[in-house]
């Protein structure tokens, strides 16, 4: 059965294209073509965009949590209201962050997602991004210390194993003892290899980027500083265009002018929005937990006891939004950040990330203020604002 969106303006990884439609069949883009060109009367569903965007859904590829859930809840119920929250903000597709804990718990976090089975109304959960055991204690951040550890090649081998292929992302400190060779080995699994709570210099850095890691997790926020005498982790990711840069872009985490600088040094194709949001997200101020640490948040700003910044409460939507309405960026730009680059990013984007023939119907649309109206899996109506 075919599909037909018409009426909207579809934003792809290259322009916005108006008077064009979007023609669905078997749960992918079969083609786009003028509306003057397509008979209508070959679909069995036409779907009015009644004027807005249609862009890919957007792709969070570092969270935790939100709505009071957290993926390290270990549960099915926990999965399910995470896909809910995610989908009523354009997020059709995510990786749930396993956070450093004990090896049990993260092994039961684990197999907590490759059980999972996806519903037709919640985002779907495409993978798993390991944030840690592997990092420096001095960069911790969130992470809780205890469960911080030196790389080892065993522990690794084992997580991938229970992954069951659903490992995509591993975010570690480069300059650790025996970091280097287990960087090569998850990137020899096919695993996206990150750096990410790091006090590496700059060389440390271009030899963990020159034995394959590929991305920047939130870029300035746990790592050594940038300094004109030792440019640090942040000045590697900046000049190598090998590495993506995620972004935690609420203004909180980030000043405007770091933002601007990471994308004169990146441009728009090297750039991943992401929100690495805890529990918190979608709810009001008040206590928390992340990685087993107390966390309070006021006026949306989480933070552990010790005053250090424990994740978000962003969605993609905004991130998208703040791109648009703060620095200017153009819409279509700003839409890849969170959908085509960071499907690119863990090498999904032969599937996933933007309106393409032959990739998954993937969709959200939204209006001039970047408010999601309606999201569709597979071509499917999924959510729909009341």
């Amino acid at each position: 059965m075919k599909t037909l969106i018409k009426n909207c303006k579809i934003i792809t990884p290259y322009d916005v294209l108006y008077g064009y439609g979007v023609i669905v069949e078997d749960d992918k883009i079969n083609n786009i073509l003028e509306e003057e060109n397509i008979d209508t009367k070959e679909f069995y569903n036409i779907i009015d965009g009644e004027g807005g965007y249609l862009a890919p859904g957007f792709i969070d590829i570092h969270n935790h949590g939100n709505s009071g859930f957290d993926i390290m809840d270990r549960t099915e119920e926990a999965l399910d209201k995470i896909g809910e929250y995610h989908i009523s903000n354009g997020v059709t597709s995510y990786l749930g962050t396993v956070i450093t804990s004990s090896y049990e718990d993260m092994e039961n976090a684990i197999k907590n997602i490759v059980e999972y089975k996806n519903k037709e109304d919640k985002s779907n959960i495409i993978g798993i991004h390991l944030e840690g055991p592997f990092f420096n204690i001095i960069k911790k951040g969130a992470q809780p210390e205890k469960h911080i550890k030196v790389p080892d090649r065993q522990e690794m081998e084992k997580i991938l194993e229970i992954s069951k292929g659903l490992l995509k992302m591993v975010s570690l400190a480069p300059e650790l003892e025996g970091a280097l060779g287990l960087i090569r080995y998850i990137k020899a699994n096919n695993v996206t290899v990150a750096m990410a709570h790091t006090n590496s210099t700059y060389d440390e850095a271009k030899k963990g980027i020159n034995n394959g890691i590929t991305v920047a997790t939130h870029l300035y926020n746990g790592m050594r500083g940038f300094n004109h005498r030792e440019p640090g982790v942040i000045g590697a990711s900046l000049l190598d265009d090998r590495v993506y840069c995620e972004l935690i872009y609420d203004r909180f985490h980030l000043h405007d002018g770091a933002v601007k600088i990471a994308l004169r040094s990146k441009g728009y194709d090297k750039i991943v929005l992401v929100s690495d949001a805890m529990m918190a997200a979608g709810l009001k101020d008040g206590e928390y937990v992340l990685g087993g640490q107390r966390v309070n948040v006021y006026d949306g700003k989480p933070r552990l006891e010790s005053g250090s910044i424990a994740g978000s409460t962003l969605d993609l939507q905004r991130a998208v939004y703040n791109m648009v309405n703060y620095l200017q960026v153009p819409i279509n730009e700003a839409v890849k950040m969170a959908s085509l680059n960071p499907a690119k990013a863990i090498n999904m984007d032969k599937e996933l990330g933007s309106i393409e023939i032959g990739k998954i119907a993937d969709f959200i649309i939204f209006n001039e203020d970047i408010e999601i109206q309606r999201v569709f899996l597979g071509g499917n109506l999924a959510w729909k604002k009341n």
